[in-house]
């Protein structure tokens, strides 16, 4: 059974946001914040679970990942991301394509 609780956008999520629909103008941006799912892990427990914005599933469909592999996809939003990786942010769960890879149920 779930107990995640539906919340309003933190500052984590707002700037991820923020920043990736700047870098990469996205037709499609999903952002879910995974964290309550984490909340045992060893980091979580040392911020005493207080930190809710440390793990996120990011789904975005870009013009800007034409002709790069998925390598090159994620390292642009990790380089995007940095400053938030470097304050708390553990992990993100990536599925980057281009309009063209979104199959026709999809759109």
């Amino acid at each position: 059974m779930s107990q995640q609780c539906i919340q309003s956008p933190g500052p984590v999520e707002l700037s991820i946001r923020s920043k990736l629909t700047a870098l990469l103008q996205p037709t499609v941006l999903t952002i879910s914040n995974d964290s309550w799912q984490h909340r045992h892990h060893a980091a979580m427990r040392e911020q005493d679970g207080s930190n809710q914005e440390t793990h996120f599933t990011v789904n975005v469909v870009s013009e800007q990942f034409k002709g790069k592999s998925s390598m090159q996809r994620h390292r642009m939003i990790y380089a995007a991301l940095s400053d938030e990786l470097a304050q708390g942010l553990h992990a993100l769960s990536l599925k980057t394509k281009t309009p063209e890879e979104v199959p026709p149920s999809e759109s």
